[in-house]
């Protein structure tokens, strides 16, 4: 069995596409899959099921969720190894030392154009600073990101969407997949 994580975008976010975790870990365990385990209230889900590429488990999820929940929602998914080696190489360690609540690692779904994300940098005019590795953006926000017009630059310089978390929140989630 192989441990997943899925990151939900843009759920119960402002009061829209409200989705109860319990019903969320439910619909997993008709899905066949075990041991699922939700983090916060803003989409985060750990579980296990048979080897298979995520983006069919993606394919998957999607359409449960519309079929249980009534939603549209992307799903991001990651086996425990992808969240550890995205982890790894997180290019702003010094950051995510000094400040994780303030480091956001976005998740996509292909890999991300390393000149779009080198453009996006130098169209911030704030002190935030971007990296990517992949399929992983890294943006650490000195300031908050509710403070910082950032956010916009980058997705619309990258033009495609993701779903972010907090530095925090991406550690806890790996430790979920370590636990029993």
């Amino acid at each position: 069995m192989t441990f997943y994580v899925a990151l939900l975008r843009g759920v119960n976010v402002g009061g829209n596409k409200m989705v109860a975790m319990a019903e969320l870990r439910d619909m997993l365990t008709k899905l066949g899959f075990e041991d699922a385990k939700t983090l916060l209230q803003s989409g985060n889900v750990v579980f296990r099921g048979p080897a298979k590429a995520p983006a069919k488990i993606e394919q998957q999820l999607e359409a449960a969720m519309a079929k249980h929940f009534g939603l549209s929602c992307d799903y991001h998914v990651r086996t425990a190894e992808e969240l550890q080696a995205a982890i790894d190489a997180n290019p702003l360690k010094a950051e995510a030392k000094k400040d994780p609540s303030h480091l956001l690692v976005s998740f996509y779904r292909d890999p991300l154009d390393k000149a779009k994300v080198k453009a996006a940098q130098a169209a911030i005019t704030g002190p935030e600073i971007v990296r990517c590795d992949g399929r992983h953006l890294y943006a650490f926000y000195p300031d908050g990101v509710g403070n910082s017009k950032a956010s916009a630059v980058i997705e619309k310089t990258l033009g495609v969407r993701g779903t972010a978390r907090n530095w925090n929140t991406v550690l806890k989630l790996a430790a979920l997949t370590a636990a029993p």
